[in-house]
């Protein structure tokens, strides 16, 4: 038996009915059609699919689609706003904060998290908001950079 479900993601308003089962990856990826969320371990270890939750970082292979009925989601594709890439994106470009790009938008929406709580932030701080996110191309030295240089634009210092 389907259960109707109601979200906003990227601002758009969805209404679907869904299996209660389904993972908010799979409603995003599966049903919506928003790619930018992966799925990477399947164990909520990994972070690939880190999106934001009423403005709060979630691992949505841990959220079931029906605990998001009357959230504000936003993925990786609504952080870019007429055209421009948020400061954060941006950053990973400018820093080379990635390699294959697997992990990026998880790591990016984690970090907009951070910075939303703490708008200058030491590289530890960078680095301890990062750990639930896993990244097998980069030793993270560049990610802590993006991420400092996407702080450094937003309080309009870059």
């Amino acid at each position: 038996m389907n259960v109707p479900v109601t979200v906003t993601v990227n601002g758009q308003v969805y209404q679907r009915e869904v299996e209660p089962r389904m993972l908010l990856v799979h409603f995003l990826r599966d049903v919506l059609g928003l790619t930018g969320t992966h799925v990477g371990c399947d164990t909520s270890q990994c972070g690939a699919c880190v999106v934001l939750m009423d403005g709060k970082a979630v691992k949505s292979c841990t959220v079931f689609a029906v605990q998001a009925d009357g959230s504000q989601i936003t993925t990786i594709e609504g952080l870019a706003r007429d055209g421009q890439l948020h400061p954060l994106q941006e950053g990973f470009w400018e820093m080379h904060g990635l390699q294959c790009g697997f992990c990026t938008p998880g790591i990016i929406l984690s970090a907009y998290d951070l910075l939303q709580r703490n708008p200058n932030p030491t590289d530890e701080e960078i680095r301890h908001a990062l750990e639930g996110n896993y990244c097998r191309c980069t030793g993270y030295h560049n990610i802590v950079r993006a991420v400092r240089y996407a702080a450094e634009k937003l309080r309009g210092q870059a």
